[in-house]
């Protein structure tokens, strides 16, 4: 409509004008506006609500996989993880030599040491090589304090392996998360608790792996190429590797 000469846009009726500059606009959209077709995807509650766990492999799990392939070298030594020992006893294989699982229940099986990342002044100092540490800050409401302890139990030189949520669903069961995080949330809170060390953040996802996540699809229901395809607006989950500097406390 702008194209068109000054006095034939002033001939041609104010509705008609503006129907043709919608037309305009729609025509140069695509898919045009008005012809998304959302097929299976067309509903108001999610394909899954287990997170994809009853579909396949969660798609944030993959990525969890992923980011811990490329730190095998680090899991070694003492290494502690929270909940299980899934991922030591995966990763770190012949390199670790003593595994330890933290929980707050002693009742959970394979439970090594009891407490909470908030307020663990039991759990000894420059004690582990490695911290595990996936899907778990997003339900510690002190979320800092236990970034601190993570920090003051590694060894000097020790590592953080650490996932969290971005775009995620929600949850409010027993263990319901009071935070979801973005990579420079993450980025800012690791540098400032460990301070002098070295800290590398990470977004994992992109928008369709963000809406079949949130949709509880699973991993094996994407191609390969379009779940490592890699869109920082888009982050499913985020990664943190945080390597407390030598010499410090």
């Amino acid at each position: 409509m702008n194209a068109l000469n000054p006095s034939l846009k002033r001939a041609i009726p104010l509705r008609l004008r503006r129907l043709l500059s919608r037309w305009a606009t729609r025509s140069t959209r695509w898919p045009p506006i008005g012809t998304v077709r959302f097929g299976s995807l067309d509903r108001v509650s999610p394909i899954s609500s287990d997170w994809g766990f009853d579909r396949g492999l969660p798609i944030d799990r993959y990525y969890i996989d992923r980011f811990l392939e490329n730190e095998v070298a680090r899991v070694h030594g003492r290494v502690l993880e929270i909940d299980t020992n899934d991922y030591t006893r995966r990763f770190g294989g012949d390199r670790v030599v003593q595994s330890d699982v933290l929980h707050i229940s002693e009742m959970r099986p394979g439970v090594t040491l009891v407490g909470d990342l908030t307020s663990a002044d039991h759990l000894p100092s420059n004690a582990f090589d490695c911290v595990i540490l996936t899907q778990t800050l997003q339900m510690i409401y002190d979320v800092r304090a236990a970034i601190n302890t993570v920090h003051r139990i590694l060894k000097p030189g020790g590592t953080a392996l650490v996932t969290v949520p971005g775009l995620s669903k929600l949850t409010d069961a027993t263990w319901g998360y009071f935070w979801l995080f973005t990579t420079l949330s993450a980025d800012r809170l690791f540098r400032e608790c460990f301070p002098g060390g070295e800290v590398e953040v990470r977004g994992w996802g992109n928008v369709l792996a963000a809406t079949a996540f949130l949709h509880g699809l699973a991993a094996e229901e994407l191609e390969q190429a379009n779940l490592d395809h890699s869109d920082p607006d888009f982050a499913v989950l985020i990664t943190i590797r945080a390597v407390k500097r030598d010499g410090t406390g």
